[in-house]
């Protein structure tokens, strides 16, 4: 199937008043959202077809929050309006109201300029690519306003408000009913995002003493120096106020980065293995096994395999990460940059509930946080970003599977390169991984002006 251009890796994003986030594009989606549902045979749903909306802090997410509600009234859909919830909150929402679908406005970790949309379906997993497909050829090539609903059909908004409470209760509940966070000084980052609220109200409620950051959004402020994308601040509180650990979540909270009390950083893959090895011992791990991306480090492959766990990579993107996990029968996979999904409790990255399940095991093992990130060692990785003005087919390029082909065998099979194109943003990734951090410099540069030359 050819690549869909309103839809991305997850979901559609762009800048906010901008094409595709303009209210006139969105209330088309909106319309070819509620059409579909309107049409699809769904287990457990009512059959007057209702949708929930959440979204994370941005400005933009009062406008297209009503134009996504105008959209999906036209056609003959109620609307439930939740207000800022994380991004897993909403997966969980669609199941426990049975409503038909999902939908986020949020743009993750991006910049509070751009906006975007995510749609669950009745199951609480993010639609599939063939849904995605019609939803854009419905906006694209279809006069929507013939497929409207007479006006009696029309459907209703209204606010939900104990849903905030509704999410806070289910994630509380992952932690076992005999353990408190009793004792534990926490700095909380939730990036002035979607968790403001609800992110504190868990961890208070289990005990813990909280110092908050970034929990006071203006519209503008969300991910600017805060959160799991600049964990730098969380790291400097923890020092200072000599907390047991920091959490940091990004806009929408469907993925944290943890600090350790002496001020390191743990990443998604040393929160996966932690959590991995903690499960095999439980005999709650399915199959052994978990699912990572091409992103992850080549020392998470190493200490996996030495514990006999099997390690599958699926596509970047916690969306492709789900699906291998749902395809195999798998409970645990995630991504280095802290979208971890346990597919016993979440139908996808949750950061509340990824921080609780270290968290649990620092209360059953009696472990500093220190000591669990010691896991492994790190390979030396260089990750390089580069503009670009068009995605062209890399293996289009003459030259560049030879080009490839030789730093890897430079690298001697201890360490490996990975290229693609952001899902989400005009970029090309540029990743090297190897033991030689200077040596794979050298190698990441050779790749990116070679391909800018050729790109650009």
């Amino acid at each position: 199937m050819a690549k869909s251009t309103l839809f991305g890796t997850d979901g559609i994003r762009g800048t906010a008043n901008a094409y595709p986030m303009t209210p006139e594009t969105v209330v088309k989606v909106g319309q070819a959202i509620g059409y579909l549902l309107q049409r699809q045979s769904l287990p457990w749903v009512s059959s007057h077809r209702k949708v929930v909306i959440g979204k994370d802090t941005r400005l933009s997410g009062y406008m297209l929050e009503q134009a996504l509600a105008s959209g999906l009234n036209s056609m003959g859909v109620n609307v439930q309006l939740v207000g800022p919830l994380p991004t897993p909150a909403i997966g969980y929402l669609v199941r426990n109201m049975r409503a038909a679908a999902g939908i986020v406005i949020s743009a993750s970790h991006n910049p509070y300029r751009d906006n975007g949309i995510k749609v669950f379906g009745y199951d609480g997993f993010k639609i599939p690519e063939t849904m995605e497909a019609e939803i854009e050829r419905l906006v694209k090539e279809e006069d929507l306003t013939k497929l409207l609903p007479e006006s009696a059909a029309i459907g209703r908004s209204k606010r939900i408000e104990d849903a905030q409470g509704r999410y806070i209760v289910f994630v509380k509940n992952i932690l076992p009913e005999a353990t408190t966070l009793d004792g534990l000084r926490i700095v909380l980052d939730t990036a002035h995002g979607a968790a403001y609220r609800v992110a504190p109200a868990v961890f208070e409620e289990l005990g813990a003493e909280l110092i908050l950051l970034g929990n006071t959004p203006n519209g503008t402020n969300i991910n600017a120096d805060v959160g799991a994308l600049h964990p730098e601040h969380a790291r400097k509180s923890v020092l200072q106020y000599r907390a047991d650990l920091a959490i940091s979540l990004d806009g929408d909270a469907d993925r944290v980065v943890l600090i350790d009390e002496k001020g390191e950083i743990m990443n998604g893959d040393h929160i996966l293995a932690v959590c991995a090895l903690e499960l095999k011992k439980k005999g709650k791990l399915r199959h052994n096994t978990i699912v990572t991306t091409q992103m992850s480090n080549f020392g998470l492959d190493l200490k996996m395999r030495e514990a006999g766990i099997e390690v599958i990579k699926a596509g970047v993107g916690d969306k492709y990460v789900v699906e291998e996990m749902r395809r195999g029968g798998f409970n645990l996979g995630g991504e280095q940059s802290g979208h971890i999904i346990f597919l016993d409790h979440s139908t996808t990255g949750d950061g509340c509930i990824a921080a609780l399940m270290v968290l649990s095991i620092i209360r059953e093992t009696g472990k500093r946080l220190s000591e669990l990130n010691e896991i492994y060692l790190d390979f030396p990785q260089v990750l390089l970003n580069c503009k670009v003005s068009q995605k062209v087919p890399l293996d289009s390029l003459v030259g560049y599977e030879a080009l490839i082909q030789d730093v890897e065998k430079k690298l001697k099979g201890e360490g490996r390169v990975f290229v693609r194109y952001s899902g989400t943003e005009p970029l090309l990734r540029i990743l090297v991984e190897g033991r030689d951090r200077r040596q794979i410099e050298g190698y990441a540069n050779e790749i990116a002006q070679w391909l800018q030359k050729k790109i650009t």
